[in-house]
C-alpha cells in the first residue's frame, strides 16, 4: 500500500515537476509514443499546483503563449490519460499527475474541499473490498472511481486548531 500524502509546502517543486516529466518522457520512449511539445506542455500544467486543473483553465494558460484550439488539449489529454501519466478527478471534470506512472494500480483520490489539495492512494485493500463486495451481488466490475472529499492536513488544522 502506498500512503497518501499531500504534498508539503516547502518540497522541492521543480525536482517535481522534472522527475516527472522525466518520467513520463522514459514512459514515452518505453511505449514508443512521441511526447510532443503540445503534451509535455499540457502534462507540465497538470502538474504545477498538485492540485486538479480543468481542460479549460489548460486552454486559457496555452492560449496566453500560442494560439491552441480546444480538440488540441482534449487530444492531449487523452493521450496522457491512455498512457496513465494524468488521471481524470470526475467529480470535478478536472486532471491530476499520477504519482505512480507506469504501474498498474488503481487510483483512489482524497481531495480537498476548501483547498482542491489533492492525494492519490493506491491499495490492492480497497479494490480487493470493491470486487469482493460486488461480487457478493452478482456484479462484475469494468472500472472504479472512488474520491473522498473531506480536508487536507493543512485546513483541518485551521478548521481545528489543536
Amino acid at each position: 500500500m502506498h500512503s497518501p500524502r499531500f504534498i508539503d509546502p516547502d518540497h522541492d517543486h521543480q525536482q517535481c515537476v522534472a522527475s516527472a516529466l522525466s518520467k513520463a518522457e522514459q514512459i514515452c520512449l518505453e511505449q514508443g509514443q512521441r511526447f510532443t511539445s503540445i503534451r509535455r506542455k499540457v502534462f507540465e500544467l497538470i502538474w504545477q499546483q498538485h492540485k486538479p486543473i480543468g481542460a479549460y483553465q489548460i486552454l486559457e494558460e496555452l492560449q496566453q503563449q500560442a494560439r491552441t484550439a480546444p480538440p488540441t488539449v482534449y487530444r492531449a489529454l487523452d493521450f496522457l490519460l491512455n498512457l496513465g501519466l494524468i488521471h481524470r478527478i470526475s467529480s470535478l471534470n478536472a486532471f491530476v499527475g499520477c504519482v505512480h506512472p507506469g504501474a498498474s494500480h488503481e487510483g483512489y483520490f482524497l481531495i480537498c474541499t476548501s483547498c482542491r489539495a489533492c492525494a492519490e492512494l493506491s491499495t490492492l485493500a480497497i479494490t480487493r473490498e470493491i470486487n469482493r463486495s460486488a461480487g457478493q451481488c452478482g456484479f462484475v466490475v469494468q472500472d472504479r472511481l472512488v474520491e473522498v472529499m473531506g480536508l487536507c492536513p493543512d485546513c483541518s488544522t485551521e478548521v481545528n486548531p489543536a
